[in-house]
């Protein structure tokens, strides 16, 4: 979430000159180990900035380099292939977004999502906080796939719709059913449902899912992702994920980490812990009407933690579903191959060299193909948390595939997709951070239908020369260099192949 930005930096973010910065980067894989070779070649990736200079900027370029002051990105590919990127300049700032039509190599500056709500909604901010993003599964009736762009304003949940490929937006500033919220997510299915969760304060701390059947115009249809057997979750402890839907069944599926029933006494007496330790699969088989909670994996450690930014979940083309979680150490998958009713025991993903493993997202392809990526950095002390790591920690964009994802004992492959991407310390408690918050929450990975080739959209704070105007050197490593940035795979093996 970025929505606790000090207002001078929200301001700097919106008036920031929108000059230039490309970083190109073709192949970087800085010290990278391969775990297990599962690809006939290894992958390769390009890397660049975003801009936001004027809509229909086209990143990268030859004469005029990108540039943006945005952070927290999220991205989804369509079935025709063409990638769409969002990222956000805080509350009440607005959205920014992007899209691809030549697998990730070029991106284009669209208009923001919600700029609207400043003229056309004076009453509501315009969005900005924890930007997410969403493709339908099916054309609409113009032919393309529309696209939705979440994003928190100061009371609810801004959904923005476009039918034209991001041409133009529509505006739904208020699409949470239940106001007073925090942490959106959002998915598509078929030509025009949508359906958001969030977090909602108006309760104790419930997951909500509401589902819209008119392209996100109205929001009818509300459910908590919680069912009656695992409330507690809501009264002590839980961590919100994403929210996929399955095209094929329509299943909704909502991730989260909580306690398990065990932990309700020491809770309830103030004896603890309260940690999130396990992680549980929500599953609606009605569309997303009620929902069942199913636990991928219950850690008998009741001193560990997956509430870190997120536990993630995602499907492949035949259903199975994939749960990718951390321990704010390394990062573990668990795979469904029933429709999230019971799961295999967590493997882990990440190897040397890096030593840690915050922030995962994942995307599946065909079936038992999974693409998974994450911040690491060889730095690993086993006392302190990432809030606390050295100036010398240096963080990459890892990349790992897994070509047979469904067979257990499988491995992945590894490489680093992005150059340095920060320095130390990275804060991991949203709202609550002191440390520092230039990496926000998450960031994210689609890959195309059409090649199989991933792209992963993140965020980076350091200085690069190519972008002087943006911040100088002695700024690099803070709020003032913060960017979206791009990595696009450019070899190797493909998730839809």
């Amino acid at each position: 979430m970025r929505s606790t930005l000090p207002l001078p930096i929200v301001r700097w973010l919106v008036a920031v000159p929108a000059v230039a910065l490309v970083i190109a980067f073709a192949g970087f894989a800085p010290t990278a180990t391969t775990v297990t070779t599962l690809a006939k070649k290894s992958p390769t990736f390009v890397n660049y900035q975003l801009g936001t200079q004027f809509i229909g900027e086209r990143c990268p370029n030859s004469s005029t380099p990108c540039t943006n002051g945005a952070a927290e990105p999220a991205i989804r590919a369509d079935n025709a292939g063409t990638f769409y990127a969002s990222s956000e300049n805080g509350l009440g700032a607005g959205t920014e977004a992007w899209k691809s039509t030549d697998g990730g190599h070029h991106y284009i500056t669209l208009a923001s999502p919600n700029a609207l709500s400043q003229t056309s909604q004076p009453q509501v901010a315009p969005g900005g906080g924890d930007t997410d993003l969403a493709v339908a599964s099916a054309r609409n009736a113009n032919g393309l796939y529309t696209v939705y762009v979440a994003s928190l304003n100061l009371a609810n949940v801004d959904v923005s719709t476009s039918l034209d490929g991001g041409h133009s937006w529509t505006l739904h500033p208020t699409s949470a059913t239940i106001p007073g919220d925090d942490r959106e997510w959002i998915a598509a299915d078929g030509a025009s449902k949508v359906c958001i969760s969030y977090h909602s304060s108006a309760s104790t701390n419930d997951i909500f899912v509401d589902c819209s059947a008119d392209s996100g115009a109205t929001f009818t249809q509300l459910a908590n992702a919680f069912d009656t057997a695992h409330l507690y979750n809501a009264e002590f402890n839980n961590a919100i994920g994403n929210l996929a839907i399955d095209p094929s069944t329509h299943n909704v599926y909502q991730t989260f980490s909580g306690i398990d029933q065990a932990d309700v006494a020491p809770c309830t007496a103030g004896t603890g812990p309260c940690n999130t330790h396990v992680v549980y699969m929500a599953v609606s088989t009605d569309g997303g009407n009620s929902f069942t909670d199913y636990p991928v994996y219950d850690n008998p450690d009741r001193t560990v933690s997956y509430g870190h930014q997120f536990v993630n979940v995602s499907l492949d083309r035949a259903g199975n579903l994939y749960s990718v979680y951390s321990d704010n150490h390394n990062l573990f998958y668990s795979f469904s191959t029933d429709h999230g009713q019971h799961w295999s025991a967590p493997a882990q993903i990440n190897q040397s060299p890096s030593a840690t493993a915050i922030f995962p997202w994942s995307v599946a392809g065909n079936a038992g193909k999974l693409d998974v990526v994450w911040y690491g950095t060889s730095y690993y002390d086993g006392v302190n948390p990432p809030d606390s790591y050295p100036a010398s920690a240096a963080w990459y964009v890892y990349f790992a595939q897994n070509l047979h994802a469904t067979t257990t004992g499988s491995g992945f492959s590894q490489v680093a997709a992005s150059p340095i991407n920060h320095f130390g310390g990275v804060c991991e408690g949203g709202i609550s951070c002191t440390g520092n918050r230039d990496l926000y929450d998450d960031f994210g990975v689609a890959a195309s239908p059409i090649t199989g080739l991933a792209s992963i959209v993140y965020s980076d704070d350091q200085y690069d020369s190519a972008q002087p105007t943006r911040c100088t050197t002695t700024q690099s490593n803070t709020s003032a260099c913060d960017h979206t940035a791009i990595a696009t795979q450019t070899s190797g093996s493909g998730i839809f192949r």
